[in-house]
This record gives C-alpha cells, sequence and structure tokens, in this order.
C-alpha cells in the first residue's frame, strides 16, 4: 500500500476537469458561489478545441433580424436535433444563450459590430434567421480570450499539463481525481467535494477528424469506470467541410462561416448539387430558399438561408451521395468555392484565420481557388448524462458540460450551438456543484487502494520488458473506426468494428510504453488509447443499438427515421463484466415546449 503523504496533493471545493470554454466557464460560476476552485488542463490553457468554433456563437439576440427569439431558436434546435433532444436542456439554452453572450461581452469580449453598434450575427446550418454572434472567423479565440482573461482575476487555480488519470470515490460519491504531470511523470491527487468534466469529446479515434490530440474521450472513460451512464453516443457528427487536399491539412475544419459569408459546393460537373439534396420533409419550409438565394448573397438578410446552410448532416451526406455517383472533386470530397462569390479583400476581413491558414499550410489560396472538402468527424452529440438543471450526472458530486454532456443537441447539433452550450451549461454546472458542495458536511474521504490502482495501472505501461506499441494501437482503431463506424453504418460493419475493437483491448491490456517517466509522449499516448477504446466501443454499441437513421446516425440497413425510436434514448453504461448498451423511453415533452417546436413560424415571430 503506498503512502498517500508522499504523494503531491491538492485539495479545493471544486475539481473542474478541461479548461476550455465549458471548463472555464463553470469554474468562474463556481468562484462567484466562494468555492476554491481548481481546473486541470491536459494542455496548455488556451489551446481548448473552443478556439476551433470559429463561425459564431448562436444566441437569439435579434440585433440582425427582430423577429428572432428564443422560442424560435428553440424550433430550430430542437429540429434540427429530429426532436431527441432533452427538452428542458434546449429551452435552458435558448432561453439563456443571450444573456451568456451579453456577459462574455461585458467581460470584454469584442464581437463584429452592426452598422448601429450591435453584436453582429450571421447566418448558419439549420438556423431560420441570422443568430451567430461573432469575430471573423476566430469566434472561439475570442472567447476562450475573454474567459481566460476573466477567470485568472477570479481566485481560480490553474493546474496545466496535467492528464487525470481516473476519479476517486468515496462511497457513490465523488472524492476527486489523480493526475499525472506529463513533464514530470509524477503523481498528482486533486481531493474535491465536488468534480466538474468539461474534456470535449473522442474524436481522435477516426483517422479523419478535425479534433487534435487531446481530444481522446478523457472525461466520457472517467466517468463510465466511475459509474455514470453516456447517453446518445450514437450520434457522432462529421462535419461537412474538413480540408481533405492537400494532405498537410487533411481534416482540418473549414468553418460553416465560409458558406455563411456565401460560399457554394460544386461537384466536378460545375454544378451546385445542395438543391438536389433538400429533404422532403423541410421542402415547404425551404422552397422559398431558392429564388432567394442570390438575394440573400448580394446581403439582404431577411431572405431565408440558402441549401448550403441546411443541417450538417444533410451537406455531409450529400458530398458523399455526390462522390459515390462519380460527381466528386479529384481527392474524394466537393469543391467549396468562395473565391467567385465574394471579392478577395471581403474574403480576407471577414475570414481572416481561414485565408491565412490555408495558405500558410497549404498554399491554397480560397480568395483565387476553390477547395476541395469531405465530411470529418467533428463533435460528439451524446456524452454523459446529466440533469438539465444542475448538469449533475448519476453520480453524486460529479457533473459534466459541454462537449462530454449529452442532451441538448439531440441527433445533430446546429452550428454556432456549441458555443453558447458550453456558456449556458458552464455556468449551470457551475452553480449545480456549488449548490451541492454548499448541502456537504464534510470532504469525502480518500482511499488509498483507488490512487494506488489508478498509479498501478500507469506505471505497468512502463514497466513491462514488452508489449504492443501504442502509435501503432493508435492508427489501428483510427483505421477500424473510419471503416466500420463511420458516417455511413451497417450492422454487419458494426458487429466487426465491435469484433475489432475486442482484439485492440487485448493489445491495449499489454500495451508498452519505452522510455521513463519524464518526457514521455509515448507513455502519454498508450494512457490516451485506453480512454479512446472505452469511447469508441460505446459509439459502435449505440450505433448498433440504434435501428434507424436519423440525424447524424446513418444505417443503410435501416434507412430512414422510425416512429419507434423517435422517442427512445440508448444509455450505455458499465456493467458487470462488460459494457452494457440499453434503450430507454423518454417522457413525453411538456406541453408547452411541444406547442413551440410545432408551432409555425407566423405564430412565433410576434
Amino acid at each position: 500500500m503506498i503512502n498517500l503523504s508522499e504523494i503531491q496533493t491538492f485539495e479545493h471545493d471544486v475539481l473542474v476537469i478541461g479548461a476550455g470554454g465549458a471548463g472555464l466557464r463553470a469554474a468562474i460560476a463556481c468562484s462567484a458561489h466562494g468555492l476554491t476552485t481548481a481546473v486541470l488542463s491536459k494542455s496548455l490553457l488556451g489551446k481548448a478545441h473552443t478556439v476551433m468554433a470559429e463561425g459564431g456563437c448562436a444566441a437569439a439576440l435579434g440585433n440582425v433580424d427582430p423577429r428572432d427569439n428564443w422560442k424560435i431558436h428553440f424550433r430550430d434546435t430542437m429540429r434540427g436535433g429530429k426532436f431527441l433532444n432533452q427538452w428542458r436542456m434546449a429551452e435552458l439554452h435558448a432561453q439563456q444563450a443571450p444573456d451568456r453572450v451579453r456577459e462574455l461581452e461585458e467581460w470584454g469580449a469584442v464581437f463584429d459590430r452592426t452598422k448601429d453598434g450591435l453584436i453582429n450575427q450571421r447566418n448558419f446550418g439549420g438556423h431560420r434567421y441570422p443568430r451567430l454572434a461573432h469575430v471573423g472567423d476566430r469566434t472561439g479565440l475570442e472567447m476562450i480570450r475573454s474567459l481566460q482573461d476573466h477567470g485568472v482575476h477570479q481566485g481560480i487555480d490553474f493546474y496545466m499539463e496535467c492528464k487525470a488519470l481516473g476519479l476517486l470515490k468515496d462511497g457513490d460519491r465523488v472524492a476527486g481525481a489523480v493526475g499525472l504531470w506529463r513533464e514530470t511523470g509524477r503523481f498528482a491527487i486533486f481531493r474535491a467535494r465536488a468534480v466538474i468534466l468539461a474534456t470535449g469529446g473522442g474524436g481522435r479515434a477516426w483517422s479523419v477528424t478535425s479534433n487534435s490530440w487531446e481530444y481522446s474521450g478523457d472525461g466520457l472513460a472517467m466517468a463510465y469506470n466511475a459509474g455514470a451512464e453516456l447517453m446518445d453516443m450514437e450520434f457522432t457528427q462529421f462535419h461537412p467541410t474538413g480540408m481533405v487536399w492537400p494532405p498537410s491539412v487533411r481534416g482540418i475544419l473549414v468553418t460553416e462561416g465560409v458558406r455563411g459569408e456565401g460560399g457554394i459546393l460544386l461537384n466536378n460537373k460545375n454544378e451546385r448539387f445542395m438543391y438536389n439534396y433538400i429533404p422532403d420533409r423541410f421542402a415547404a419550409e425551404t422552397a422559398d430558399t431558392i429564388p432567394e438565394a442570390d438575394r440573400w448573397l448580394a446581403g439582404d438578410d431577411s431572405a431565408r438561408r440558402p441549401p448550403e446552410l441546411l443541417t450538417r448532416d444533410v451537406v455531409a451526406r450529400a458530398i458523399l451521395a455526390e462522390v459515390k455517383a462519380g460527381r466528386g472533386s479529384p481527392h474524394g470530397g466537393a469543391f467549396l468555392d468562395i473565391a467567385n462569390r465574394r471579392d478577395a479583400e471581403a474574403i480576407k476581413r471577414k475570414l481572416p484565420s481561414m485565408y491565412h491558414q490555408f495558405k500558410e499550410l497549404a498554399e491554397v489560396d480560397i480568395t483565387a481557388e476553390a477547395m476541395e472538402v469531405g465530411p470529418t468527424l467533428h463533435y460528439f452529440m451524446g456524452g454523459v448524462r446529466v440533469e438539465a438543471d444542475s448538469q449533475e450526472t448519476t453520480v453524486p458530486g460529479l457533473f459534466a458540460c459541454g462537449e462530454c454532456a449529452a442532451g441538448l443537441h439531440g441527433a445533430n447539433r446546429l452550428g454556432g450551438n456549441s458555443l453558447s452550450d458550453l456558456l449556458v451549461f458552464g455556468k449551470l454546472a457551475g452553480d449545480g456543484a456549488a449548490d451541492y458542495v454548499q448541502r456537504l458536511d464534510a470532504t469525502p474521504a480518500l482511499d488509498a487502494a483507488q490512487v494506488e490502482a489508478l498509479m498501478r495501472g500507469a506505471t505497468d505501461i512502463l514497466n513491462r520488458e514488452f508489449g504492443t506499441n501504442p502509435y501503432l494501437i493508435q492508427e489501428d482503431l483510427q483505421q477500424v473506426m473510419q471503416e466500420f463506424v463511420g458516417i455511413i453504418r451497417t450492422a454487419g460493419d458494426l458487429a466487426q468494428g465491435l469484433k475489432e475493437l475486442e482484439r485492440l483491448k487485448q493489445q491495449a491490456a499489454e500495451v508498452k510504453a519505452h522510455g521513463a517517466s519524464q518526457y514521455n509522449p509515448g507513455w502519454h499516448q498508450a494512457l490516451d488509447v485506453s480512454s479512446l477504446l472505452i469511447t469508441s466501443e460505446a459509439v459502435a454499441r449505440a450505433a448498433l443499438l440504434r435501428e434507424e437513421s436519423r440525424g447524424a446516425h446513418t444505417r443503410l440497413d435501416f434507412e430512414g427515421e422510425r416512429e419507434e425510436w423517435g422517442t427512445v434514448n440508448v444509455i450505455v453504461s458499465k456493467g458487470p463484466d462488460d459494457m452494457v448498451a440499453r434503450t430507454e423511453e423518454r417522457p413525453p415533452p411538456p406541453e408547452a415546449l411541444a406547442a413551440i417546436a410545432y408551432a409555425t413560424l407566423e405564430e412565433l415571430e410576434g
């Protein structure tokens, strides 16, 4: 048994794991309640994936079109999520997003402005009106900057480049976490009365992804191992426009803001093909967008959105259909052209990050030529199951917010909702954790056996004489998920994917990282693989169980939405011996919210 007194130990009221927008907003809320708050960051502060949300933050401010309001935003979110969203979460999000954006502005965020000096808003896929508050095409970066600048003055303790290995529990409730300093390889204990997970998704399980190395599903795996439930894991969003060529930028996101500023999708016949893929169920609602497309591109914000701004699942499948029909770009995608829709100076002004990024990394000048784009794994709609108002999981004292929490987005996330999601539910998670902590009578006890088990599990990877290379396991995993659990799925592929994942789990149990504990990226990779395998298996099992096509989950063997699945969530949990996936019937929606979701625009615009 280890001597706990020899292990570096920190004690706080609340431990926030993850330093993106959701984690920072949660920490600020906890600090505002007078709690001692710590933020654990796997990477450096400011390196969060929030910066990759470039297009804007969705909130019904009504600055560009006064007809917009929270009810229409709620309606758009529910329809985009194919009505599988948690009704209360979608309501809270739509109602509170405007206040959270204005609050961020008060903290120093510098948004683009209308001629009247109000926060400017742009069109985005699935949103009825221009709704995305933006800062060029670097909105997430500005939000992180503002949250950090505000947060560092609130008495929050930041622990950077420290990976959380696992959660600690006192009986059923959370007691903290064990961390690993990436630089030195030494361990640390973080005791806490409550823990908030804000760790994002697990996109690095796929080979074509917009996600960077940090996105290994750590929070999902820690919650699962601690006994929390995962929900909606089958809904993995493939953003329709990731770069497919050149190889130096493969998978890197081309913000939806490019299409929001007038960019159009073309096939190899120079045809604007999205007009052919407007879903029948939305035909009546979107028919008026087609003759208005040119008027919208000319700057008339009252016009409806063009078909390039249909929901992401529709656009992604349309691109794949064009490729399958032989009308794709030379490298298996489609052409995204803004060069012929906007003058060069306007593009540089509106999309400066896009212009400079691709100019420098790939020698692609988006003001002069079209980009080759295709679907790239981008976002998890599913995650840890939480209670809407407090964001508490099924484990007492454990909370989750942002991308690692399920519920808001249902079967498909609308662009821009992720940034307002992290602001709204980051605050609610902080408020929920504060309420929980203030009701506790004592700090949870520390179990030395749990600490030892987490440390031993990590050091075994270094102490083996022989074993599998973690980089090879990661590469194999990415190919398995890309091939068998991709954007188009079948029962046969998913079953084969699960079989391959079982093989990789056996290899990972004997993984070996060479070298010492200091500065050892191979060791860190091996630890990440463990989280990625849990996350991948949860996605595959949930996808196999849901026998329909809905939102971002497409089954070739079960095409179209099925009524019996429209009121069902897939829940993944840890069984006695293995992972268990089950269905759970959803309660009927509140009548008032159902009336809003199914109302006509005319009924809501007043």
